[in-house]
Parts: C-alpha cells; structure tokens; sequence
C-alpha cells in the first residue's frame, strides 16, 4: 500500500500520527505546510491524506480543493482544533472523506485512516453554498464530542432529500438543526417553514397543515394555502410532532407516501415537493405502543435520527456559551457585558440545566439584569445554582412551599431529615413535579449516577477497575460514565 499523507504544522502531531501509523504498519509521508503538498503531488500520490485546516502557508479546506481538483478519488482527512459547523460542513462539501476533531483519540484516528487508504469510491458531489451567518452562535461551534456528531451528520444529511427525525429534550436547540439541515443542503433557496403540532389547537391544525378552500367552513371567506404549499420546494419542519393528534397523523402519512393531499373542503389535489424534518423530546417508541403515536407513520419519519445532546452532556461548551449568552444580553440591553469569575464559571459548569441552552442563555440574561457589578460572582447566581453548595438553599428548593407567597417562607421552620435515602428522594421528586420541571428523571438520574461514582471512586482512591467491581459494573462502563457526566477531570 502507497504511505499516507500527513499535513500539519505542529510538529508534535505529526509525530504521534507518525509513530501511531508504523505501529498499525502504514507508511507515512510528513509535511509542514500546503504548497510542499502540491508540489510533491506533481510526481506522486499518497493512499491517504490527513490535513490540519488551519496552517502558515495554506488554509486547509483551500488544499482539500485543490487536489480534488487534480485527484477526485483521494481520500483526504480534515482535521482541526478549531472544530465548528462551517468548517465541518465545507469538508464535507469540499469532499472530504471525513473530518477529525483535536484532541482525538489516537486508536480511533488510525481506524479512520486505515480505513480511507482503502476507500476508492468518488467522492458525493459537492453540497451548496453555506447557510448565511445569521445562524445562532450555539449551532456552528462546539467543543464537545456529541456536537460534533451532530454537525459532521449535518454534513452528510444536508444534500438529502431523505426524512430527518431529530429527538432531544426541551431547549437543546432542535429547530436550530432542522434549519442548518435547510441552509446548508440544495433546497436552502427554497423556502424554510415551521409548524409546532402542540403549539396549534386541534380544530385549527388540519387547515394549518394542508390549508382550505373558500367557504369549507364558516369564517373561511378566501383561499388558503397550508404549510405543506408554502414549503414547496423546500423544508417543513413539524416540531412536537408526538402531540399531533391520531386523525391528522393519518393524513399526514398520506401526503409523506402520495406527495399530494387535499386542502379542507377541496376536490383537486394538490402535489407539493417538500423535504420533512420532524422533531420530538418524546419517547415515540412508547407513544406507540400506548397508541397515541401510528406506528406506520413512525417509521415513515424515522428514516434517519439525529439525538441532540442535552447541555449537561456537553458541559465543555458551558463557558463559551455562558459568555456568547451574557455579550448577546448586554448588546441587547445596550449595557456593558459582564463576566463571571473562575469560581462562579465552575459553579455553572456543574449545574444541570434541565432547561438546557434554553435555560443557561434566560440566566446569562437574568445575571446582565441582576447581578450588581460587572464581575459575576459565585454569590450573584440564580438560587438553583448556587444549592449545588448550599445545602440550606439546596433544602428551600426542594421544598414545595419555596418561593410560595404566604406558605412558609424565610421564617418557616426546617422539614425534619429524612429517615432514609428513599423519602429524600421522594420529596425531592414530588418537589420537582410540582415545579413543573422538565425533564425529572433525567436530572435525577445523572446525580444518582454522580454521587453513587464519586463515593466508590473515593472508597478506592481513584482506582476506576477496583471502584467498578465493587459497583458491579464493567471498566468500560464506568469510563464511559465519567466521561459523559463531566466528570474526567474530577
């Protein structure tokens, strides 16, 4: 086999790719910068090619085009630690076999390389321009792993016409990837229309959906045309798509097989082109299983899933967010931006976010309201922040009554400790529910699992393979747990 390729500035990656290479028995070729690349392309071709994007000498996605130009069939790897949704989406468009984030895994790197040496397919043609920058910033850069899933699928999806469905809790952003999905694939000149299905009342939905003719029903003086028409040629992105009622889920697999329907009250049909991205933060598995969900219309939608990840597990995104949110706060309030401290920061870092992005920007807005100075302390946070320290606070939130105008309050007297783990937890939970949180177990669950890792961690001193036996779980387990919960570093 021809070596494969590596291109990049920092010396110490190129080694380690370099020595992880000849260990898997590849041959390797190393260069500095792109036009030495160019020019060594002149008289010879590698069986692979790893490329960093930003380098003295030559951008790479500028070389990824470059020698697509000249060697169609080369698989080339992009790979970054500035890693974002533009530039990822450009690989991919570009052609680029796949794309690696810094730091990476070295045993997943070279199975990646192994595998593109062995690739000779072409390439998919190039996808179109960018979606312009009026993205939110939360949706084009991340440093989380889980994100970074999200966008190279973007980049895979976005040329499609197949069916997206995208699942995630409240506030992950879900809509947010139905229009990168729109604006970075061949139908982003075509229009982009929105419809909650739980948003709508039931009476008015069908008309929303598929429109109506004039005098179908009392009121409707004029034609109109639904969602499904106005998103011709384009996308129709149906969120809380598990609350659509059982009638129009029927109508609605209809127009997904026959790509035609019927406006209410009309006789001629009416055929539309339209690519569907439905969202839900329900479980449809089990909506249908309880027959609330058609389970022909789930598997009409479930083509292709994209899980966004909620905000706690992707904390690593927390500071960069935390300080977009409090400058786009400022901006808006025409204020100075604040800044939080290294204290307050961890504090963020830690907290859950059952509301997830949604939740952290209307804090970073309620912090640019309230807190009194420039710099945010750790004693400037919301409450349900600062109760991760606060077992006083911690109890006040908990409590039923907390926050309840002439039930309790400041003066009240503490609830008596509970006898055993279990009544905590049941306060605690009926607390929650009562707050209408969402989300419940799903909190509940990650500071179970942290508490319950942490204490066996402790109990052997740091020792994961000895605190996982005694867990009764596998080594690989609790490594994938610590890492999902934030908890590496720790």
């Amino acid at each position: 086999m021809k070596p494969v390729w590596i291109v990049d500035d920092d010396q110490a990656i190129r080694w380690v790719l370099e020595k992880a290479l000849a260990r898997a028995g590849i041959a390797t070729r190393t260069f500095s910068q792109a036009p030495e690349v160019l020019q060594a392309l002149q008289s010879d071709t590698p069986a692979a090619l790893v490329s960093d994007i930003r380098m003295p000498g030559g951008n790479g996605l500028e070389l990824l085009r470059q020698i697509k130009e000249r060697h169609p069939h080369l698989p080339v790897i992009v790979m970054t630690a500035f890693a974002d949704l533009d530039s990822t989406v450009s690989a991919f468009q570009g052609g680029a076999f796949d794309y690696l984030a810094k730091p990476f895994d070295i045993n997943e790197a070279v199975a990646l390389i192994q595998r593109a040496a062995r690739d000779t397919e072409p390439p998919e043609p190039p996808a179109a321009e960018p979606v312009p920058a009026a993205e939110r910033w939360m949706m084009t850069q991340s440093a989380s792993t889980s994100m970074q899933e999200v966008f190279r699928a973007i980049g895979r999806l976005a040329q499609s016409k197949v069916t997206v469905l995208i699942t995630g809790e409240s506030g992950t952003g879900k809509e947010l990837v139905a229009r990168a999905l729109h604006g970075h694939g061949a139908r982003a000149n075509g229009p982009f229309v929105a419809l909650n299905a739980a948003a709508i009342p039931r009476d008015l939905l069908e008309a929303e959906l598929f429109g109506h003719e004039r005098g179908a029903f009392t009121g409707a003086s004029n034609l109109r045309r639904g969602r499904f028409e106005e998103a011709h040629g384009g996308t129709l992105f149906l969120d809380e798509i598990g609350d659509m009622p059982l009638e129009l889920q029927t109508r609605l697999l209809r127009v997904l097989a026959e790509g035609s329907f019927y406006r209410v009250g009309g006789a001629q049909p009416v055929r539309v082109d339209v690519r569907i991205v439905a969202a839900t933060h329900q479980p449809l598995e089990q909506r249908v299983q309880q027959g609330l969900f058609r389970e022909d219309l789930f598997h009409r939608l479930n083509v292709i899933r994209l899980r966004l990840p909620p905000l706690r597990e992707r904390r690593e995104d927390i500071p960069a967010l935390a300080n977009h949110f409090l400058a786009a706060s400022a901006r808006a309030l025409g204020v100075p931006a604040k800044r939080l401290t290294p204290e307050a920061l961890s504090t963020f870092v830690r907290f859950d976010f059952p509301g997830n992005v949604r939740q952290l920007e209307n804090f970073c807005h309620w912090l640019t309201v309230m807190a009194p100075g420039q710099t945010i302390d750790r004693s400037d946070l919301p409450p349900e922040i600062r109760a991760l320290d606060d077992p006083a606070l911690a109890a006040q939130a908990a409590s039923p009554a907390a926050g309840e105008s002439g039930q309790g309050g400041a003066g009240a007297a503490p609830a008596s400790a509970p006898a055993d783990w279990s009544e905590a937890l049941l306060r605690d939970a009926q607390a929650r529910l009562a707050r209408g949180e969402p989300a419940v177990m799903a909190t509940l669950t990650r500071q179970f699992e942290r508490i319950l890792l942490q204490t066996a961690l402790d109990a052997c001193r740091g020792r994961r393979v000895e605190a996982a036996t005694r867990l009764g779980i596998g080594r690989n387990t609790i490594t994938r747990k610590l890492r999902e919960l934030g908890m590496e570093e720790e």
